[in-house]
C-alpha cells in the first residue's frame, strides 16, 4: 500500500481539453529537490521492509521497479565491486559506495524505443536473462548503460558501461528526436503530411478515435516530450538503422500511454503517427 501511495503522486498529467499526455520536464528532474528529506528517508525506509514478490523476478517490468524503489533490494541484487566501464577505462565501485539509483520513479513515466511493433512484444517475454537499461544524455550526447543479468532467477545489476551516443545502433535517431523534442520549428518541419492520429473519442469512453493530423493543427495535439534525457529499456531486441522507430511513453501509476511513429522518408525522419 505503502509502494503504491508513492506511485500515486508521480505525475504524467493531461490536457483538460484534449486528453494529451505531458511529460515532466526532465531538467526540472534533474534538480529535483525535497523540502522535507526526513519524508522521503521515512518512505524508502518503509518501502524496504516490503519483501519483493518472488514472481516480481519473472517480468522484468516487476523487477526494476521494485529494485529503483527499495533500497534494500538494490544493495542485495548488485553485483559488487559492481564494475563500470567507461571507454578503455575500467573501474569498480564498492558498495559503501553506491548511490542509491532511482532510474524513472521520480519522473512518474519512463519511455522506449523499438523498431516496430513485433518487438514490444518482448515486454512481456519471461524467457530473457539479460536486459540493458539505458540512460541517454541527449544534450550532453551519451549514454549510461545499467546491465541486469538473471541468474538462479534473481535479476542482477552486473556492470555500467558509458559510451559516447554516436556508437549506439540508434544514434542517428537520437540525434534526430534531440531536435525534434527541443525545436517547435524543426518539429513542424519533420511532420509527415498528414499525421495519423488514434486516441480516445471525447464523447464515448469506451471507443477510440481515429483522424489526420495537419500540420497547421499540430500545436493542439503536440505532446511535451523530455529533451534533456530519456531512458530506454532494451529487452533484447535488436536494433539496426532501420527507416523505423517507435518511440512510446508509458506512465508507471497511471497506466498512460501515447506512441509516436517515425519513419525515414527520402534520408529525413518524419513523424508519420501518433496513439494516445
Amino acid at each position: 500500500m505503502v509502494f503504491a501511495a508513492c506511485l500515486s503522486v508521480m505525475l504524467w498529467t493531461t490536457g483538460c481539453t484534449d486528453k494529451k499526455p505531458v511529460a515532466v520536464d526532465t531538467t526540472a528532474v534533474d534538480t529535483l529537490q525535497f523540502a522535507d528529506t526526513t519524508v522521503v528517508d521515512t518512505i524508502d525506509k518503509l518501502i524496504s521492509e516490503q519483501p519483493m514478490p518472488k514472481a516480481a523476478d519473472e517480468l522484468f517490468d516487476d523487477f526494476i521497479f521494485n529494485f529503483a524503489a527499495n533500497r534494500k533490494l538494490q544493495m542485495n541484487r548488485i553485483k559488487f565491486p559492481l564494475k563500470i566501464v567507461d571507454g578503455d577505462h575500467v573501474a569498480y565501485v564498492e558498495k559503501s559506495e553506491w548511490k542509491m539509483e532511482h532510474f524513472f520513479m521520480e519522473q512518474g513515466y519512463y519511455t522506449l524505443i523499438f523498431d516496430n511493433a513485433k518487438q514490444m512484444d518482448l515486454v512481456k517475454d519471461t524467457s530473457i536473462n539479460h536486459v540493458v537499461v539505458e540512460k541517454v544524455y541527449l544534450t550532453k550526447e551519451t549514454v549510461e548503460k545499467f546491465v541486469f543479468e538473471r541468474r538462479n532467477g534473481r535479476w542482477t545489476l552486473t556492470a555500467v558501461q558509458n559510451n559516447a551516443m554516436y556508437q549506439n545502433t540508434n544514434a542517428s535517431f537520437l540525434a534526430f528526436y534531440q531536435k525534434f523534442a527541443s525545436d517547435p520549428s524543426f518539429q513542424l518541419e519533420s511532420l509527415n503530411d498528414p499525421v495519423m492520429f488514434t486516441g480516445p473519442d471525447p464523447d464515448d469512453d469506451f471507443n477510440t478515435m481515429t483522424g489526420e493530423i495537419a500540420p497547421e493543427t499540430w500545436p493542439a495535439f503536440a505532446p511535451e516530450l523530455p529533451s534533456n534525457f530519456i531512458y530506454n529499456i532494451m529487452y533484447g531486441q535488436k536494433y539496426t538503422e532501420g527507416d523505423q522507430k517507435i518511440f512510446v511513453m508509458r506512465g508507471i501509476s497511471n497506466g498512460m500511454e501515447m506512441q509516436l511513429t517515425f519513419k525515414r522518408i527520402d534520408g529525413d525522419w518524419k513523424l508519420t503517427s501518433l496513439s494516445e
